[in-house]
């Protein structure tokens, strides 16, 4: 219960990848957010295990390699939030269609091509999964793998609620407006983390 929980709190957090699922989740079809939360429930899983496994010592004797992903990640995470300024200032007619599918301009492919930049080029992602829940875990020696099967479980959960409930939310969206108040949202989110990832921060 103790990783779920702390999975959990680390997981919920807003960010650049809680908010791509959201958008995608209110506007995608299941064809195109399933593969999108396995990416993102599939990539963490991945990470705590490594962190389990003690790669964390690894990254942290690394530090030109996490400098490396700041700056690729920065610079992806400002190009995808001018695109969202630009679909809340100069909203295309494909964003503002209502029903089911409405808003969703990535395929499948560049959805999921675009999940699996915002997890692997966020340095802020091996600092929490990798050196954090890694370093967690290993606190509780012969129960560490319990530990991060809890950890685990807590992003599977958060990613498939996230993706399938956010579908709830398609009658609010049905209004153009809506669309464009979530972009700038998602806008205001991207443009500060790329700001602070290039920062340093």
């Amino acid at each position: 219960m103790l990783g779920l929980g702390t999975g959990l709190a680390l997981i919920i957090a807003i960010g650049a990848q809680n908010a791509f699922v959201l958008r995608l989740g209110i506007a995608g079809r299941t064809a195109t957010v399933l593969p999108v939360v396995l990416v993102c429930s599939l990539s963490d899983a991945l990470l705590i295990v490594l962190g389990v496994l003690g790669v964390g010592a690894v990254i942290a004797a690394a530090p030109a390699l996490v400098t490396v992903v700041r700056v690729l990640g920065a610079g992806f995470l400002l190009v995808y939030g001018a695109l969202a300024a630009r679909r809340a200032l100069r909203p295309g007619g494909e964003a503002l269609e209502a029903g089911p599918g409405a808003g969703e301009v990535l395929g499948r492919g560049a959805a999921v091509a675009t999940a699996v930049v915002l997890t692997w080029l966020n340095p802020h992602v091996y600092l929490d999964t990798v050196l954090f829940l890694g370093s967690l875990a290993n606190q509780y020696e012969g129960a560490r793998w319990w530990w991060a099967a809890g950890a685990v479980t807590a992003s599977f959960l958060w990613f498939f609620s996230l993706g399938f409930g956010a579908r709830l939310l398609r009658p609010v969206f049905a209004r153009p407006g809506a669309w464009r108040v979530l972009d700038g949202v998602i806008a205001v989110v991207m443009l500060a983390l790329g700001v602070r990832m290039a920062l340093g921060g």
